[in-house]
């Protein structure tokens, strides 16, 4: 399930260019002004017996269509916090370009963080690795999961897996994607085996290497051809 309480967004980095939600060949192409939803307080409505519209026991992945950071959305994020912390029956993930702002309107009881939050950071190449991992690993969170998506080049993770639940990769989908090489996504699932870390292979993207042959992948197939190269790597646990 998805909970977006804001909409739009804007470019931050590399990884944005081609965006498939607000890039220029996406439906949301342009809509950078950011406006609360009319979902904003979607996970603590009630119907007429008084009891939550969503039940317990869910992951809700939040604001992957915009950014749970975005400076435009400072005043509204206390609120969203005091959600999270009334429904710790459910998970909820924060998946992140912006995570240099994570300090900004944390909640006064985080401490070490929320037991039913869990912070992406995500990263394209290695330049915003090596810049966003070091504060990543920095703040006071209690789970975290890496995102390589799209995934641009070849990354060493290796240096920043320590206090990381898990690893995600995937490429970059649209009109103009560029290439994702099976080679890097192999690469980031070995440093996870050596870390110990969970890997989840989440889709090709639109122009695939596979053997040093680049194909375009169909946008119905990406996810299926990703999960029938049988690389994912679990821990039995449900985290995504």
């Amino acid at each position: 399930m998805n909970w977006e309480p804001w909409t739009g967004c804007y470019k931050i980095s590399d990884g944005c260019t081609n965006c498939y939600f607000y890039g220029p060949y996406a439906k949301r192409c342009g809509q950078n002004t950011i406006l609360k939803t009319d979902k904003f307080d979607w996970p603590i409505r009630r119907n007429k017996k008084g009891e939550y519209n969503i039940k317990g026991d869910k992951i809700l992945a939040t604001c992957f269509a915009t950014d749970f950071f975005l400076p435009e959305a400072d005043q509204w994020r206390g609120e969203v916090w005091a959600m999270i912390r009334e429904r710790t029956d459910i998970d909820f993930l924060i998946l992140t370009k912006r995570i240099d702002r994570f300090p900004v309107s944390l909640p006064a009881d985080w401490g070490e963080g929320y037991d039913n939050v869990n912070i992406g950071c995500t990263v394209e190449n290695q330049a915003l690795a090596d810049y966003r991992l070091p504060l990543f690993l920095s703040y006071p969170i209690k789970r975290r999961f890496i995102a390589c998506a799209p995934l641009l080049e070849a990354i060493d993770l290796t240096p920043y897996l320590h206090g990381v639940d898990h690893v995600t990769v995937g490429g970059e989908t649209g009109r103009e994607a560029r290439v994702c090489d099976y080679e890097w996504v192999l690469q980031i699932r070995e440093q996870c085996v050596k870390a110990g870390v969970t890997f989840w292979f989440k889709n090709t993207g639109s122009l695939f290497r596979h053997d040093g042959i680049a194909e375009k992948i169909n946008p119905y197939k990406q996810t299926g051809i990703a999960k029938g190269l049988g690389i994912d790597i679990s821990d039995g646990k449900r985290l995504f």
